[in-house]
């Protein structure tokens, strides 16, 4: 698989240290599973932060703070998703492993929601209420999208199909890991249908007028 687009230095640092919230994490885990390089900077990422643990001072801690932590634990205020990057794949699957939990083996057994003519979407429910978003689109052949922007952060990666905007074509495995300054307009490659797996901080801030009108009702 060659990819061409990757995780930035600072999001696999957070993912490294544990500071991404549900929906960015799976995202970058199912990017980790089908991309060595990536696969490799997180690790290295994991090592330094390992070395600088051992390099800080123990802080003295209060003689109840175990009970608190636990306390915590039982009320859900650290849940945190394990997932696994391992690269072995059933011979049969398309679905990046850490993935399958939620949307199972196969993307032709995904359940899509029509939501405008030629983009379909699926919802992935995770994580806490008020934390980001997590779902998944399938944008037909030669669609192009609306020109957009983002009130925060957005990670899209690429399963299936391909598609082209100003900063490049992003193919299978691609992940493009923008922030609140990047505004495109993705237009999907011909002959196949573009699949991708997105992560957004806050609802994609459209230009048009009459696309904002629907958005509550596409929900993207």
């Amino acid at each position: 698989m060659n990819i061409h687009h990757h995780l930035d230095e600072a999001t696999l640092l957070r993912y490294a240290s544990g500071d991404l919230d549900s929906a960015f994490t799976m995202v970058v885990a199912a990017h980790l599973a089908m991309c060595d390089s990536c696969r490799q900077a997180a690790r290295d990422a994991e090592e330094i932060g390992g070395h600088m643990m051992d390099r800080v001072a123990q802080a003295p801690v209060s003689s109840n703070a175990f009970e608190k932590m636990m306390a915590r634990i039982d009320a859900g205020q650290d849940e945190q998703i394990e997932v696994d990057v391992s690269r072995h794949k059933k011979a049969d699957s398309d679905v990046p492993l850490p993935l399958r939990n939620l949307i199972g083996d196969h993307l032709d057994d995904v359940r899509w929601r029509l939501v405008a003519p030629g983009v379909r979407k699926h919802e992935i429910k995770m994580g806490k209420k008020g934390e980001s978003s997590l779902y998944m689109l399938n944008i037909s052949p030669g669609m192009a999208m609306p020109e957009h922007g983002h009130g925060g952060a957005e990670m899209t990666l690429i399963l299936s199909g391909a598609y082209r905007d100003k900063l490049g074509v992003f193919g299978p495995g691609d992940v493009a890991d923008l922030d609140e300054h990047i505004e495109h307009q993705p237009v999907v490659e011909p002959g196949e249908a573009c699949i991708c797996l997105v992560a957004t901080e806050t609802p994609t801030r459209f230009k048009d007028f009459i696309v904002r009108l629907m958005q509550p009702f596409v929900r993207i």
